[in-house]
């Protein structure tokens, strides 16, 4: 909390994690979907026969802005998940209109499909905006994602709408990568990759945001984390909107 007449004597770093405490307070109020307790830890399933290795394809391209940016935010999210899809609609959105294209903040998609019974069509999706990715539709195909998630993950028909969201030779090229990839796809638990019986190309990738998510820890979308000028602050969780955000950007980028 604020000292008054003594914040300006503070040094740099304490006003910093001040700020962090005060922002943490509003952001972990509302959470966002939360997985189970943590199982026991089990290793990721070694690599089948036939699954490609990341070094052998270009890797997805799933940011927005400059990576010399003073701040980077780095976001975990399930397509399925409600607060990721607020998140991104009310928050991100703007975010990236002004303060990405700005170039005071670089954002980073991590995906982390969760293991629930009703996020069905969670992997499958996180399949479709890798690929987009490696074809540079990784924005059509987040938006396509959000924008209609009533409706695929009602049903599971994602090519609808990827096919609306790009042009006909993109998707063309991108849905027969996805016609190898066998439902349900990777999906994350504590300290856990659930991988699929059957590994099609775009789960190498999927397989390591939800590495990076659980070494964070995610335990429940979406998930973010804030880094300014190399400093690595608390994750927070849940939604938070721009408004808060901006503020709490405009505040680190003052210090």
């Amino acid at each position: 909390m604020s000292n008054g007449g003594n914040n300006e004597k503070q040094p740099r770093r304490t006003r910093v994690m001040v700020l962090v405490c005060s922002i943490s307070l509003v952001v972990l109020t509302v959470a966002g979907v939360r997985l189970s307790a943590a199982s026991p830890a089990r290793q990721s399933p070694a690599r089948h026969k036939g699954y490609v290795r990341a070094a052998e394809l270009p890797a997805p391209i799933k940011a927005y802005g400059s990576s010399g940016a003073p701040i980077k935010m780095e976001v975990f999210t399930d397509y399925e998940c409600p607060m990721c899809r607020n998140l991104y609609e009310q928050t991100l959105r703007p975010m990236i209109g002004d303060y990405v294209a700005s170039g005071k903040v670089y954002l980073v998609h991590h995906d982390y499909p969760l293991d629930l019974a009703e996020h069905k069509y969670s992997g499958q999706a996180a399949r479709w905006a890798n690929v987009a990715a490696q074809y540079g539709q990784f924005e059509a195909a987040e938006e396509a994602l959000y924008d209609n998630q009533a409706a695929w993950s009602a049903d599971g028909n994602i090519a609808k709408y990827m096919a609306a969201a790009m042009p006909g030779s993109d998707f063309s090229r991108i849905e027969k990568v996805m016609a190898t990839c066998e439902p349900p796809g990777p999906k994350g638990q504590p300290g856990t990759v659930l991988m699929p019986p059957h590994p099609c190309e775009p789960d190498t990738y999927i397989e390591h945001d939800i590495e990076l998510g659980n070494a964070v820890p995610v335990t429940g979308t979406p998930t973010y984390v804030i880094t300014y000028k190399g400093q690595r602050l608390p994750a927070g969780s849940g939604f938070v909107s721009w408004p808060v955000l901006r503020q709490f950007f405009d505040n680190l980028l003052r210090q």
